[in-house]
């Protein structure tokens, strides 16, 4: 079956590249079609067997291609790069989630990864995942039926599992405006500096109040548990922190309770656990420096 979008056309119908949303739902509605954007994910896991019959390529769907802020949010859509992610001009709070752009593989795997395609695979070690958490994205998932919205951590579900329906696709990520000042900020462990899966990672984010303590923290940790998490206990303890005291000093083992690491071939849970405890330091201590270094 030949299918046509714009002025792209295949006479197989097993390989599409719509420009346009609606297209896209359309053919993903009949179900049995595998969607890809950079293909870093799709097709390495596919190393050793035959490849998906028939693919749905989004990466010219003007929707999903653009980073925009509007009605109190940013909307990052699906198919935007890790790139161009670390180069758009952002406020400073989405600083963590650029610092983790630039840790996501190589400069070639940057360019064609995107944000979508690390949620849904849905990996503890998904570095988008950290920053996100932290500041509180949603994601955007759209079908013929309509578009709805989940918080990210209602979204991925468990080890490479999410709660996208087979006649969904994540068409974009949704951050509510930051908070004025909020500042961010990532930090990764790896066995070496790049092309390195997290052995742990987190992200922080501190707002601070007009007196300049800390009004609202965010913590998030991933490569620690079965998905990232947040720290609620810890980010409860930071509020009220005077200016001038360093957020780590403040750290003690149980903010670390809900954590839940494994031993792999990576690191043993105790070293994750003792390990969490100085990411998560040092991460808080560059969102809470002035430049966020």
């Amino acid at each position: 079956m030949a299918a046509v979008f714009g002025s792209w056309a295949d006479p197989t119908g097993s390989y599409l590249r719509p420009e346009r949303l609606a297209d896209v739902l359309s053919v993903i509605a009949a179900g049995g079609w595998t969607i890809i954007a950079g293909g870093t994910d799709v097709y390495p896991a596919h190393v050793g067997k035959p490849p998906p019959a028939r693919v749905v390529d989004v990466s010219r769907v003007a929707e999903m291609r653009a980073i925009v802020a509007r009605d109190g949010a940013w909307r990052i859509g699906a198919a935007v790069t890790w790139a161009e992610i670390a180069d758009w001009d952002l406020p400073p709070a989405f600083r963590a989630l650029q610092q983790a752009a630039r840790k996501v593989g190589a400069a070639q795997v940057q360019n064609r990864a995107t944000i979508a395609g690390n949620l849904c695979n849905a990996s503890p070690a998904a570095d988008g995942v950290p920053p996100l958490l932290a500041l509180e994205a949603k994601v955007e998932l759209s079908s013929l039926a309509g578009v709805r919205t989940l918080p990210l951590e209602a979204f991925i579900i468990g080890y490479r599992k999410t709660a996208l329906r087979a006649d969904e696709i994540f068409s974009a990520v949704i951050v509510p405006d930051p908070a004025p000042g909020a500042r961010s900020a990532f930090v990764k462990l790896g066995a070496r500096k790049y092309l390195v899966i997290s052995i742990v990672m987190a992200a922080a984010l501190i707002e601070e109040g007009t007196d300049c303590a800390i009004a609202r923290a965010r913590v998030a940790v991933g490569s620690a548990s079965e998905k990232a998490c947040r720290l609620g206990a810890l980010e409860r303890d930071l509020v009220g922190l005077p200016a001038g005291v360093v957020p780590s000093s403040r750290l003690r083992a149980e903010h670390f309770d809900e954590l839940s690491p494994i031993d792999d071939v990576r690191a043993t849970a105790v070293y994750r656990r003792e390990a969490a405890l100085r990411i998560v330091g040092e991460a808080l201590d560059r969102a809470a420096a002035a430049d966020g270094a």
